[in-house]
């Protein structure tokens, strides 16, 4: 297939294809890491508006991004219009971001208990408030990210997506599941390409892309505008450019056990950095920069690792890496690779 660009309102993105905004994982390195290997269109962590609109140092530095990532686009949640609108000229006014994505399809409780998330499914009426506010708020395109209701009783995204559409949003990024399901069970592209034809708004489609295939498969069947990786991306940010080469008509070459240690050695060392400053806002320290680095690296060293041989005993003993030099110790035992130490600057 030809490559066409994704247009968002004012934004085009060259590469219709984008990362999924996940919580814990989807901080600028590994976004800056998934954007140099094709990545169209990445997304910060879920971010609440209120903490931005007050301006917490805290939810402001979940806001941290690097000037290569770009183009990226702040995910915000909240119920309040009038927050949510303040956040996105907070947002704006940092000058780093190109897009604000409104979530209305997370289904974890500390969200939907304050009726963000997907508990704005139940009004699609807020929905279209929400946006209109957000939208008039600043000059970014301003989207909605969002599933097909919150279970199959509630099936209601066609209402959710006109409400979108009519608020103002430039396009829908739909997670094609039920929120009862989170990730289980296939993803309905039938209602994807049925949402399609409905909205004049882009639609992407997000659910089921496990393999470059599947993304090619989704664009046919279902005639969507783009499409979104979410945890197929996990340790493998590789899947980008083996979709962009794919779509190209090039020859992918997997990466070699040294290219995965030197993208694992990088994603460590930018993730040092941020810990480092988010430091400084903490009063009590439990752990070291250093510690709660690899820490919070090991999701990311768990799925990097997946399956090779060797990794299941040396992922067993992951608690137990709490520096730098350990943790690639334990990666150079795996893949068998060899690496200068990384030199963290002092803090």
């Amino acid at each position: 297939m030809d490559l066409r660009p994704l247009r968002i309102g004012n934004l085009t993105i060259p590469v219709p294809v984008c990362l999924a905004p996940m919580a814990g994982y989807t901080r600028a390195p590994f976004r800056t890491i998934c954007r140099r290997f094709q990545c169209g269109l990445v997304f910060t962590e879920l971010v609440t508006a209120e903490g931005i609109v007050r301006r917490q140092a805290k939810t402001l530095h979940y806001l941290a991004s690097f000037p290569e990532e770009r183009p990226v686009a702040a995910h915000i949640y909240g119920s309040n219009p009038d927050s949510l609108a303040g956040a996105a000229q907070v947002i704006e006014s940092l000058g780093r971001f190109d897009m604000i994505d409104v979530n209305c399809g997370c289904p974890v409780p500390k969200v939907t208990r304050k009726g963000a998330g997907v508990a704005l499914m139940r009004e699609p009426g807020r929905i279209r408030t929400i946006v209109q506010a957000v939208s008039q708020a600043t000059s970014l395109p301003v989207t909605v990210k969002t599933r097909l209701g919150i279970s199959r009783e509630t099936f209601n995204i066609s209402e959710v997506a006109q409400a979108a559409e009519e608020g103002g949003a430039s396009a829908l990024f739909l997670h094609a599941r039920f929120a009862s399901d989170r990730h289980r069970g296939p993803a309905d592209w039938k209602t994807l390409r049925r949402i399609k034809e409905e909205r004049s708004i882009p639609v992407i489609g997000n659910g089921g892309i496990t393999e470059a295939r599947h993304a090619s498969a989704m664009l046919r069947q279902t005639g969507v505008d783009g499409v979104m990786v979410g945890r197929a991306a996990l340790g493998n940010p590789w899947i980008f450019e083996d979709i962009y080469c794919l779509w190209a008509g090039r020859p992918y070459t997997p990466p070699s056990n040294a290219e995965r240690r030197q993208v694992i050695a990088e994603h460590l060392r930018r993730l040092h950095d941020l810990v480092a400053i988010a430091d400084r806002f903490r009063r009590r320290r439990r752990l070291t920069s250093e510690e709660a680095t690899c820490q919070k690296f090991r999701g990311h060293l768990a799925k990097y690792l997946a399956g090779m041989p060797g990794s299941r005993k040396v992922l067993k003993d992951m608690s137990e890496m709490d520096s730098i030099e350990s943790t690639l110790a334990a990666v150079d035992q795996i893949l068998g690779t060899s690496g200068q130490p990384l030199s963290l600057p002092s803090h």
